[in-house]
C-alpha cells in the first residue's frame, strides 16, 4: 500500500524557515518522481518543487527559487523552506508523480494528506 506522510508544517513568522518531510512507503522512490504542491484557501493547487527519480534533477516554481530546496534521503523527501513569505501560506502536499515537467498535478498518482504552513506575524 502506497503511503506518503507529510510532517513539519506549522506557524512561522515572515523570514523564518521550516523543513517539511515526506515519508514514502509501499514503493521505492525510484518508481516515481516526488513533488511538493500547495493549495491556499480559494486557490487552485499548484506545483512548488519536484525531484526527479531519474537523475535527481530539481524543479522549482519561480516564486520559490532561491528560497526552497528539495532533497531526499532514502525514502524521505524534504522541502527546506527559507525566507518564508505571507504568500507561502498553504496546505503543502507531497505527491508521487510520473513527471516533474511543468509541476502539474495531472501526472500525480498518489497524494499525501497535507501539512499546514502558516506564515504570519
Amino acid at each position: 500500500q502506497v503511503q506518503l506522510v507529510e510532517s513539519g508544517g506549522g506557524l512561522v513568522q515572515p523570514g523564518g524557515s521550516l523543513r517539511l518531510s515526506c515519508a514514502a512507503s509501499g514503493f521505492t522512490l525510484n518508481s516515481y518522481h516526488i513533488g511538493w504542491f500547495r493549495q491556499a484557501p480559494g486557490k487552485e493547487r499548484e506545483g512548488v518543487s519536484c525531484l526527479s527519480s531519474s537523475d535527481d534533477t530539481t524543479f522549482y516554481r519561480d516564486s520559490v527559487k532561491g528560497r526552497f530546496t528539495i532533497s531526499r534521503d532514502k525514502n524521505t523527501v524534504y522541502l527546506q523552506m527559507n525566507r518564508l513569505k505571507f504568500e507561502d501560506t498553504a496546505v503543502y502536499y507531497c505527491a508521487a508523480t510520473t513527471s516533474c515537467y511543468g509541476l502539474g498535478p495531472l501526472e500525480v498518482h498518489y497524494w499525501g494528506q497535507g501539512t499546514q504552513v502558516t506564515v504570519s506575524s
